[in-house]
């Protein structure tokens, strides 16, 4: 309940001492933008949507609002700038916000922030280029990400933005797992360490999970399993170890991405096929994981239906590599008190949970059938497995609008 309310020196105003503001929280990818818009303080969501398949054929727009009402359309060819005017045009011409000025604040989703950026920050011009050089860490990220800034800006020039780096949440992670076996002084000269991503929902479901199961000093292995997908380690809230590493393609083979990989290979493949170092690791990124293996699909749904040999070793392969993340991080907790599935396909598909879970019994983790079908957020299993088996939807943006909030007060 709000216990009273003021106007500020600068002339905002404020509920209970947080300043009230819509916040339009920004999550670009490569080929679809998510967007949320947040009343806050009181975190209420009045609308929530989404443009898939930018770039190519039959581009979808999706909008949900917060009294229940959806919108969809479809366009071919849906660009950066064109989303982001769809983005923000339909937030008015649908009456969400009276004048697109009603937007108090961006909030933008940022991979790499490298060692420069442990907390929310403002976005300036030397913020967006620290973001664009940064690109190096996270090619097929940050570009994009820092693409949508300068949109925006253009469309909002005297609203503040904020960046918010999915590699804050691993800067605790012990220098015995978060560097590398190179020359040290290598480390230190550039700075090479495991970055990785996924932070802000990693940080996220750890906060969820340490409040179901009522401890703050609670071991976790938090698999974050989508078309990109990541498993972390956390210990009393902070993160202890991170599949993915310098940059996005380290860990798990993923939807595109190859996941581990000998470094050797690179050199390998620019000799016997003629091709330069970043058309190899384009290669890895853009062209390999359940995609490159399957010769099907990118989409765990069209391999699960598929008859194709080749697309169930890609399925086998994403959870072995998961269950062997997994695995060795109960085992550098000393135990675990749960293990946390979320994501896409943590979520949404219940073969891999029981899949994971299976090859984890060893542990003393058994899922319970029924609940895995059912595939509510919560306890997924049995009363009597060692550790708890937690399913707890993704929702970046509103770990995200949090970290706005607190840097608008």
């Amino acid at each position: 309940m709000v216990a009273f309310s003021f106007t500020s020196e600068n002339g905002e105003l404020n509920i209970g001492g947080s300043i009230m503001a819509k916040v339009l929280i920004v999550n670009a990818g490569s080929s679809s933008l998510k967007f949320k818009l947040f009343d806050m303080p009181k975190e209420t969501v009045l609308a929530d949507g989404e443009v898939e398949r930018l770039n190519m054929p039959g581009s979808i727009v999706k909008i949900k609002y917060g009294d229940g009402k959806k919108y969809k359309t479809t366009e071919d060819k849906i660009d950066y700038e064109r989303s982001a005017a769809i983005m923000l045009n339909n937030l008015k011409d649908l009456g969400v916000i009276d004048h697109l000025h009603d937007i108090d604040a961006v909030g933008n989703r940022v991979v790499a922030g490298s060692d420069i950026f442990d907390k929310v920050a403002k976005i300036d011009d030397d913020v967006l280029q620290q973001i664009v050089d940064l690109g190096e860490i996270a090619p097929i990220h940050n570009p994009v990400e820092a693409e949508y800034i300068k949109i925006i800006q253009r469309i909002l020039p005297d609203t503040d933005q904020y960046a918010i780096f999915d590699s804050a949440f691993f800067k605790d992670v012990p220098e015995v797992n978060s560097i590398y076996g190179i020359p040290y002084e290598l480390t230190e000269r550039f700075t090479i360490r495991r970055y990785g991503e996924h932070g802000i929902n990693h940080g996220f479901i750890t906060g969820q999970a340490d409040e179901m199961l009522g401890k703050k000093d609670a071991k976790l292995v938090t698999l974050h399993l989508g078309s990109g997908a990541s498993v972390a380690a956390e210990k009393a809230g902070k993160c202890y170890d991170t599949s993915m590493g310098f940059t996005p393609m380290n860990g798990l083979v993923m939807g595109t991405r190859s996941g581990d990989v000998d470094p050797a290979l690179v050199p390998f493949f620019m000799k016997r096929m003629g091709a330069k170092a970043d058309e190899v690791i384009e290669m890895f990124n853009d062209r390999s994981g359940l995609l490159g293996v399957s010769g099907v699909s990118s989409d765990m749904r069209d391999l699960e239906s598929s008859k194709d040999p080749r697309a169930q070793l890609a399925l086998d392969m994403f959870v072995n590599r998961t269950v062997k993340y997994a695995a060795s991080y109960i085992t550098e907790l000393g135990g675990v008190d749960a293990i946390v599935f979320s994501g896409g396909i943590g979520e949404h598909d219940q073969w891999v949970r029981e899949e994971v879970c299976k090859k984890l019994e060893i542990f003393g983790i058994k899922l319970d059938a029924e609940l895995n079908d059912q595939q509510a957020p919560g306890d997924l299993g049995t009363k009597d497995s060692s550790a708890r088996i937690l399913l707890i939807p993704a929702n970046e943006e509103l770990a995200m609008v949090r970290d706005v909030q607190g840097a608008l007060k």
